[in-house]
This record gives C-alpha cells, structure tokens and sequence, in this order.
C-alpha cells in the first residue's frame, strides 16, 4: 500500500474511495490544483490555469455519471499578483463552469505565497458510477487515446511549447460518453493518474486482476491527466458498450479482461 492509499484507509468511512462521495443523490467531490505541484506559471495563462482547475474537478463528477450543479472555490494568491490577473483568473473558472451549467456559489480567498486552488463540486445523479462492481471475465476498456498528456509535460519540462488546444491545457471530458453508456457498464472512473495506476485502483477495490490482451507501452500506461474514462462491463454487453460508444463519437479501447490475482503497476507514483 502506498502512503496516498495509506492515510486515506485512516479515514475509516464508507463514502470514501471513489471519484466522489455519494449521499442520498448527490456527489462531493474536492480535488487540488497547487502551482509547482500541478502547474508552473510559465506553462499556463491565468484564465487557462482556472480553467484546468475547474475541469479536473468536473471530471469526477462526470465519472461518477453525475450532473454538476454547483462549485465552491478556495483560492490562495501571491501578492504579486494584480487585479488584471485576478480578472482573468475569475473569467476562467466563470466561463468554465457557464459551459457545463454550473453556479459558483461561494468558498474561500487568501494570501499566499503561490497560487493554489482547490475545488469542490455538487453534483446529482440518478444512478451512481462507482469503482466497485467489476466481477471476474468483465472486459475492460479506456475511452480516446492515451499518452499525449505526458508527451506534454515532458515539453514543457525542457522549455518547450504546446498548442493552447493541447489536451494538457484544455481537457475534453466525457460527459455524453458516460451517459449514453452509463446503462450496460458496471465499474468506471476518470484515468487521472494514468492507466496502470488508476487499473492499480480499480484491482484494489474490487480485488481483481487483469489479463492484458496486448502490450501496452509504458508512454501510454503512465500518462497521467489524461482524463479519459476506464470502465469495465459484462462481456454480453459488448455490442451495446461498442455500439454507444460510436454514437458518442468516441474511440473504444477493449484491452484486457478481468480475473482473479493480484495487479501490480507499472508507473512510479504521482503522489507519495
């Protein structure tokens, strides 16, 4: 157990351990988005910044097959900061929650010594999306392409440039993806950490393991922020999966199915 899984197992409470925690229909879901931990100034525009901070959070709401409703913002500034940046900064988290409906309803500003954001979402849903309910001989799958996130990072890391409709910048969530789908899958999250980490989370819960029915290069596995969906479903519902998922306009990846064992990761992990 790593000492991310570790301190939260010390929590001790039922609601814990998926994208959100669920309660009477709605979903709580909080992530962070700190610079020199998540981002670098020199990478990001202030509205882009809020931006990404807002679309990392609404993707564990869409993951849990969840409507957002409301936002509440926690926001540590640098002093060096001036009003014109503050201004570009509100725009981005105001259009980005505009473009899903969302209302900011409130949360927190303070003085810091960097920029640093967290987020908390309210979402509501009809019928839940949790980590739990894959069974041995379930296929699994991913959503779009991997690896282009951290073919990014690595750029910017060495100084380079990417385009500013780059999927490190503007994340595309799979919101209609998750709905039309939603029916005939039985286990799913966002893949946030990257593919091998996230199927290390779903292993865990469900106390599965995987048989890989091709080889999947460490570039893709590792690829963290990609923002993509893992899911896993029944085998007879195969032709409903593939057949909603061309209706989303969204590429489907079967790459393993499930069994009995234990997973191990490949990828160093992003966190402790």
């Amino acid at each position: 157990m790593n000492l991310e899984s570790y301190f939260i197992s010390q929590m001790k409470n039922r609601h814990i351990g998926d994208d959100g925690a669920v309660i009477d229909g709605f979903v709580y879901s909080k992530d962070a988005f700190f610079e020199d931990v998540h981002f670098k100034k020199e990478w990001l525009s202030y509205y882009d910044i809020a931006r990404k901070a807002m679309l990392v959070n609404i993707s564990d709401a869409i993951a849990m097959n969840a409507t957002p409703l409301y936002v509440l913002l926690s926001v540590a500034m640098p002093k060096s900061m001036t009003k014109k940046d503050m201004s570009e900064l509100a725009r981005g988290f105001l259009e980005t929650a505009s473009e899903f409906k969302i209302e900011v309803i409130g949360g927190d500003t303070l003085s810091n010594t960097k920029l640093d954001i967290t987020v908390t979402v309210v979402s509501k849903t009809k019928k839940a999306l949790y980590r739990s309910g894959m069974r041995s001989d379930y296929l699994v799958a991913y959503s779009g392409r991997l690896g282009n996130s951290l073919k990014e990072l690595k750029k910017l890391f060495n100084k380079g440039t990417i385009h500013k409709n780059s999927k490190f910048i503007d994340i595309k969530l799979r919101q209609k993806f998750v709905q039309n789908l939603s029916r005939y899958i039985s286990s799913g999250m966002d893949i946030s950490d990257g593919l091998f980490s996230d199927l290390e989370k779903l292993a865990l819960v469900n106390k599965k393991s995987f048989k890989f029915f091709r080889k999947i290069d460490k570039k893709l596995g590792c690829s963290g922020e990609e923002y993509e969906m893992l899911i896993a479903f029944d085998k007879r519902q195969r032709k409903a999966v593939i057949r909603r998922s061309q209706q989303s306009r969204v590429k489907l990846n079967i790459f393993a199915v499930s069994k009995r064992g234990r997973y191990t990761n490949r990828c160093k992990s992003h966190h402790f």
